[in-house]
């Protein structure tokens, strides 16, 4: 959460059987760069199991939904609405007004798969590129959440988790929670 605001990703669009891994990863990647929630479409089902499975593990708070009505959702938020395409503004020149625009009101940031309808351009406050260039839709959102929030999420900790990686120079660390 930046402050008092609320920051919810949105994946539009899901093909099971191709976007399965991907769709997951927009959620985990929301999750560990400092957004309060997804909102998956809801045919993603596996894909909400696994980051709520996550989040259970590793902590949270974090909240994972699906719904029918994305068009709605971005429609209908109360609040500012970011569309991440290789179309839009350079974040770099965007980022600021995007973190002070009506920095109490929630923050939704929309992340396409398939084809984005032109509605989703047209109703949303700002369409932001990274890079202006074809990659990946969760380096994307890594790199926008890291610029929302300044670096601070890097350092945010979870609560009720049942695992920590312990951070180390080589190997991997994982420590059950109760072994303290």
């Amino acid at each position: 959460m930046q402050g008092d605001r609320e920051v919810a990703v949105l994946r539009y669009g899901h093909r099971p059987g191709r976007d399965d891994r991907m769709t997951t990863h927009v959620g985990l990647t929301a999750r560990a760069l400092g957004a309060d929630r997804v909102i998956l479409p809801d045919n993603a089902s596996q894909s909400e199991e696994t980051v709520a499975d996550i989040t259970g593990r590793f902590g949270g708070p974090f909240g994972v939904e699906r719904t029918e009505e994305l068009d709605a959702t971005i429609r209908d938020w109360d609040g500012v609405v970011v569309h991440l395409t290789m179309y839009g503004e350079p974040v770099q020149d965007v980022e600021d007004d995007i973190r002070n625009a009506h920095a109490d009101d929630a923050l939704l940031v929309v992340v396409g798969g398939e084809k984005v309808p032109f509605d989703v351009y047209r109703h949303a406050d700002w369409n932001v590129g990274v890079t202006n260039q074809p990659h990946s839709e969760v380096a994307g959102l890594a790199v926008f959440l890291d610029r929302l929030f300044d670096g601070s999420e890097l350092d945010q900790t979870y609560e009720d988790a049942d695992r920590r990686v312990i951070p180390e120079a080589c190997g991997k660390h994982v420590e059950d929670v109760d072994d303290e």
